[in-house]
């Protein structure tokens, strides 16, 4: 399969502003209204999102007293979403993607009613929660590959970073917000609110893909019908574009060996005391790292050597994540300046990471020809849903044995000579040019 080159979004309205931003730049809201239409229905669709996972968690563990059972509604959303996001690819790469997005958005507003009726009805049926949430995995795994292909065909490509960084930063936000609001409308109204906040922000949502102009696929030599054959072309094509399958690597690396949310439950149980409120800080410190790297990010627009960005970024999150196992192995137990530490090293880690998915993501859409841009953001969803819950295994299981802070120090050093080794083993990523994308 011989690909055309990769078609990135409308002519720019201009040259690149020269000038260095040193806030996020903002020029695609401004200047593209379909893009700031769904950035704005996506942004407050994230928030109602993390207010459901938050609440469904809740509502699960006071029907059960388990926190297996909570840990079960994991299980029940990874699944389709891992199953489905191949499929999901092709299926957007098959047809119109505005159509395809506004399908599954559709499908996700309804069953985020129909979580809200069944605590609204009292139903009180742990399996009815587990299969609601398992249906809107799916219907996620098809709705995000739409998404996330559509962007490149309504943003011009020198302000794509500027895109993603908006999108991540938002992202991040909802993780921080959405918890939060969780808690404040469980507690004062019950779970009711809060999955009824949610269907109604998701409106927003559905109003920025319906106002998108029509994109039909663009057709490629190979097959143009969703299905396996269509998957196996995408997955081939990956297997011969090192610097697009790097973007995947790199990540992995951060992702298996260096997630170290897992840890925080028995840190704030012991290591660090506090409990809940240990647990929820460590997890804002992180998110809060992601935020910041979104607000400054506009001198991110003028890098052309993303890739050698990329590598770095991802050393940078290891190192980070290494000195956090540091400071808990080196740093005395109950020293009030510990947990200030971690928090600011989980920072650094947030933010790193938000950069290096800033780029991997335009990387992705700028050097992925717009044929097979959706089954790579199938690809991409498999990664990014699969990778965090294998490195919770991985620094879970390493903790058991060894303890919470060689675990991470262990898991970032791991993190970092992995990914060095693979910028040694693929040097030509480390020169990816912005400017003269090659896959």
């Amino acid at each position: 399969m011989s690909p055309p080159p990769a078609r990135s979004g409308p002519p720019s309205p201009g040259p690149a502003p020269t000038r260095r931003r040193f806030l996020v730049d903002t020029t695609p809201l401004r200047e593209v209204p379909a893009f700031r239409r769904l950035w704005v229905g996506q942004s407050l669709a994230a928030i109602g999102t993390q207010l459901t996972v938050v609440t469904v968690g809740l509502q699960v563990y006071s029907l059960t007293s388990s926190t297996f059972a909570v840990g079960l509604v994991g299980i029940f959303a990874l699944v389709p979403l891992v199953g489905l996001g191949l499929y999901g690819g092709s299926l957007v790469d098959a047809h119109d993607r505005r159509r395809v997005a506004l399908f599954a958005s559709v499908g996700l507003w309804v069953l985020s009613i129909a979580i809200a009726a069944q605590a609204w009805a009292h139903l009180d049926s742990v399996g009815l929660l587990y299969g609601l949430v398992a249906l809107q995995s799916a219907a996620f795994a098809i709705n995000n590959p739409a998404r996330s292909a559509i962007v490149p065909g309504i943003v011009p490509r020198a302000v794509l970073p500027a895109a993603n960084a908006l999108s991540g930063m938002t992202n991040a936000i909802a993780l921080t917000i959405g918890p939060l609001l969780a808690g404040l409308l469980v507690g004062a109204w019950g779970f009711q609110a809060a999955y009824t906040v949610d269907a109604v922000t998701f409106v927003a949502a559905l109003a920025g893909v319906h106002g998108l102009p029509a994109m039909p696929p663009e057709v490629l030599g190979g097959s143009q019908r969703p299905g396996l054959r269509s998957v196996l072309e995408g997955i081939r094509f990956l297997g011969t574009r090192p610097n697009i399958r790097m973007t995947f690597l790199a990540d992995l690396c951060a992702m298996v060996f260096a997630m170290p949310r897992v840890l925080y439950p028995a840190l704030g149980a012991a290591e660090l005391g506090g409990g809940a409120r240990t647990v929820g800080i460590l997890g804002a410190g992180f998110a809060l790292g992601s935020v910041l790297a979104g607000l400054f990010s506009g001198p991110l627009g003028s890098v052309r050597r993303q890739g050698a960005v990329v590598i770095g970024c991802v050393a940078v999150y290891g190192v980070s994540v290494a000195a956090f196992g540091a400071v808990l192995v080196l740093v005395p137990q109950g020293a009030s300046v510990k947990l200030v530490l971690c928090v600011l090293l989980l920072a650094v880690s947030g933010a790193a990471d938000a950069v290096s998915s800033i780029f991997r993501g335009t990387i992705l859409q700028v050097a992925t020809p717009d044929a097979l841009r959706g089954r790579l953001q199938g690809v991409f969803i498999v990664v990014v849903a699969g990778g965090p819950r294998l490195g919770d295994l991985v620094l879970g299981s390493t903790a058991s044995g060894v303890g919470e802070g060689f675990a991470a120090l262990a898991g970032g050093t791991a993190c970092v000579v992995a990914v060095l080794s693979l910028a040694r083993w693929q040097r030509r990523f480390l020169h990816y040019d912005a400017r003269n994308p090659r896959p």
